[in-house]
């Protein structure tokens, strides 16, 4: 049994979850392992969960919620904690992120965070992180749920073509991640563009950036480095950005052409593979 100590409910978000569910599982009268058992995992996780040693998942929360009759809390509290566990210099930008009308991103080596699959992000975020490899993940497929509520920000990416050759995570997860940009081109408030090798120099020459509009507040700038990240609403850095992206979006293929070239990547070089047979160059 997880060894009980006492949480100050006020020192993070975690500290708070693990309190409020010790206290309600305990006004409900359950054990660790009674509730454990109502919702289908263990009552160490319980333990661990209640002590922080562990962090919640959106699901152990909804399912929370339906144990203890909780009306949701615990599944908006969840939002709270996953993103209270990203990168300290990463949570401002997340939270901007999550309050922008439009969104519009040039990327130039990875597939935007909040179009990668569970496969490809646990990929990427494995190069830096272990211990903190699932909660990491937790985190970033948590930020997509901006795309799905009911008033969805406007997304428009740019990806460098570089972006689908580069294979992360092995052409399994390749394929996977080729085939959810497909699945999403139907999306009213989301386009994707391919910028092709074709087009030579072009205005994100610099690296990856991201665009944020929203409604009644200053545009906002944001790039990253190795550690840290730079968000600006500086009107000089927002004009030449603009116009940057503009010519970006111009140099790049069509949104249906974009997604042709998806399509004939994924089938050419993550496509299987007769035996013998090696990947497309």
């Amino acid at each position: 049994m997880v060894q009980v100590r006492d949480l100050d409910p006020s020192a993070s978000p975690l500290d708070y979850y693990g309190y409020e569910l010790r206290r309600l599982r305990e006004a409900a009268g359950l054990a660790q392992a009674q509730l454990g058992d109502i919702i289908y995992c263990t009552g160490s996780l319980i333990g661990q969960v209640e002590t922080t040693k562990r962090v919640p998942t959106r699901d152990f929360s909804e399912r929370l919620d339906a144990a203890l009759g909780t009306d949701g809390h615990f599944s908006r509290l969840v939002g709270l904690v996953l993103r209270s566990v990203l990168p300290t210099w990463f949570q401002a930008y997340a939270e901007m992120e999550a309050r922008a009308a439009f969104i519009s991103t040039f990327q130039c080596q990875l597939v935007y965070g909040l179009l990668q699959t569970e496969a490809y992000a646990r990929a990427v975020l494995s190069i830096d992180k272990t211990e903190t490899l699932d909660t990491s993940v937790a985190a970033r497929m948590d930020r997509q749920r901006i795309l799905t509520r009911d008033n969805p920000p406007v997304l428009w990416v740019v990806l460098d073509e570089a972006a689908l050759l580069r294979e992360i995570g092995g052409r399994e997860v390749m394929r996977e991640q080729l085939a959810h940009l497909l699945s999403l081109r139907d999306q009213q408030w989301l386009e994707i563009q391919v910028l092709p090798f074709g087009a030579g120099q072009h205005a994100g020459m610099m690296g990856s950036f991201t665009m944020l509009r929203f409604e009644g507040d200053p545009d906002i700038h944001y790039s990253e480095s190795y550690d840290c990240g730079h968000m600006t609403a500086n009107p000089q850095v927002i004009k030449e950005r603009s116009v940057g992206y503009a010519r970006l979006q111009a140099e790049a293929l069509s949104p249906r052409a974009s997604a042709e070239l998806i399509a004939r990547v994924m089938e050419e070089r993550y496509g299987k593979q007769p035996a013998g047979g090696g990947a497309v160059a």
